[in-house]
């Protein structure tokens, strides 16, 4: 729900740039100011969101002072938040490899409403299908209908 909600805000804000018929200083900083909205009310880290605000806008200093045209202006700030979006989420940690004949606990803490017990049905399903067996424990004391 979040992330729809969050994709559908970034789709909207990259489509205004799109069809703007003039990129100058003010549609790119109502554009980053948007991005970075809608970014903070899916709860993203204040630091990560000027670092890819500081990207864009360096991006397009080195490539606006040069003789680029509009389309191509457009395509590298919408490769550039794209980037910058892929890097937030990429990670250097390898995921965490279970082996067979021993325990493994894993745990998912998150805010009411993030989809908790759906990622972890997911979760258990897949690993269901893989041949493991699987024990999920419900330790919500809030929500009464988790354990169904």
């Amino acid at each position: 729900m979040v992330l729809a909600e969050l994709g559908a805000k970034l789709t909207q804000a990259l489509r205004k740039l799109n069809n703007t018929t003039v990129v100058d200083e003010k549609i790119l900083n109502e554009m980053i100011t948007e991005i970075a909205s809608a970014l903070l009310t899916s709860d993203v880290n204040i630091h990560s969101i000027n670092k890819l605000r500081n990207a864009v806008k360096t991006q397009v200093n080195l490539h606006m002072s040069g003789d680029m045209g509009g389309a191509n202006l457009r395509r590298l700030i919408t490769k550039t938040v794209v980037d910058e979006l892929t890097a937030m989420l990429s990670s250097k940690n390898k995921a965490p490899e279970f082996t067979r004949g021993k325990q493994h606990v894993v745990m998912f803490v998150g805010l009411q409403g993030a989809g908790k017990t759906t990622t972890c049905t997911k979760y258990a399903y897949h690993f269901i299908k893989k041949g493991w067996r699987v024990g999920l424990v419900c330790a919500d004391t809030f929500r009464a209908g988790a354990f169904e």
